[in-house]
């Protein structure tokens, strides 16, 4: 496929618009938000999901007719843009994968640290004006469950071991002999690993399989030193259940980034749950990520012009890119 200046590229979302010089004088770029997507669709060859957090896609994606080729979001998730329809047929969806991991794993490894080190305590002392020596957990020789064996998973095991964590993988399925983590275990060994975690990390896609993965009966297999981490999706938690194991010290302590509804209502009891820090899904937007995003997807659109294979291409019905 040459470069022509007849294609058309539909952009949802645009605030702030993302950088796309390099298309100039090669394609139409238009754009759209939620109320004129599904009267655009037909019209597109590429269809840019720059607002990732819209169900637009997935509500509006056409059965049938002219629809986009090629999906692109600007997302590592995909679970907000599949509807049936884009998974049964041909269109080629990517995500962004390579973008979002090692700010991740940067973002845990802080709550890890700041968790250990009791840092809410030392800033909460600071604000009474009291003096109170503590002591705190020492990193190394703990042991962390990492749920997610994709790149984002893997950035955080690899920074947690470089903290001296012992780190369990827990993929979809086994791998037995792993370079970095010597082993990846398969989704049905997490209850076994649970009651010796100190650390629980949360970095699965959105699956009808993780869907309420962390339950009330997850969160009771946890020991009550455990710590938990999500930075996946928010529907991968039961976030009543967490709550209640927060009250109930049945856990020492969670962060949640990610929520069921985005954004958390001021009405929501978790804004008060004690030993949880809340964050607005953050973990993996560091200064100039918007810029990352588009130059990645416009590095795609060269090889989609000239024909070539797509980096990060998804399997609509996993709902991820597949690790080699």
């Amino acid at each position: 496929m040459s470069d022509r200046t007849d294609r058309t590229v539909l952009v949802l979302g645009s605030d702030p618009p993302p950088k796309l010089d390099r298309l100039a004088g090669r394609a139409r770029v238009v754009f759209a938000d939620e109320t004129t997507l599904a009267d655009r669709l037909p019209t597109a060859d590429v269809l840019l999901a720059w607002n990732f957090t819209s169900d637009a896609i997935r509500e509006s994606w056409p059965e049938r007719g002219p629809r986009p080729r090629w999906v692109h979001t600007a997302s590592a998730g995909v679970d907000r843009l599949l509807s049936p329809a884009l998974i049964a047929d041909d269109t080629v969806v990517t995500n962004a994968r390579g973008v979002f991991e090692q700010p991740i794993a940067e973002y845990v490894a802080g709550l890890v640290i700041a968790m250990a080190k009791d840092f809410y305590g030392s800033w909460e002392l600071q604000r009474q004006r009291r003096w109170q020596h503590r002591e705190t957990l020492r990193l190394a020789g703990t042991r962390a469950v990492v749920v997610g064996s994709g790149p984002i998973g893997r950035a955080i095991g690899a920074t947690l071991l470089a903290l001296g964590v012992t780190v369990d993988l827990v993929g979809r399925r086994e791998r037995p002999e792993d370079p970095e983590f010597g082993r990846v275990h398969a989704a049905g060994a997490l209850n076994g690993l649970l009651p010796h975690a100190d650390w629980v990390v949360c970095a699965a896609p959105l699956t009808e399989e993780t869907r309420g993965l962390f339950d009330a009966a997850a969160f009771a297999r946890m020991p009550r030193r455990a710590r938990f981490i999500n930075v996946g999706r928010g529907p991968l938690v039961d976030e009543a259940a967490l709550e209640a194991a927060l009250r109930d010290w049945r856990i020492a302590a969670a962060a949640l980034d990610v929520f069921e509804r985005e954004p958390l209502g001021v009405d929501s009891p978790l804004w008060d749950v004690p030993h949880l820090i809340v964050s607005p899904h953050m973990s993996g937007d560091t200064l100039g990520w918007r810029d990352a995003l588009a130059e990645q997807f416009q590095d795609n659109f060269d090889r989609w012009a000239a024909g070539e294979p797509l980096l990060n291409v998804v399997d609509k019905r996993l709902g991820y890119v597949p690790v080699p």
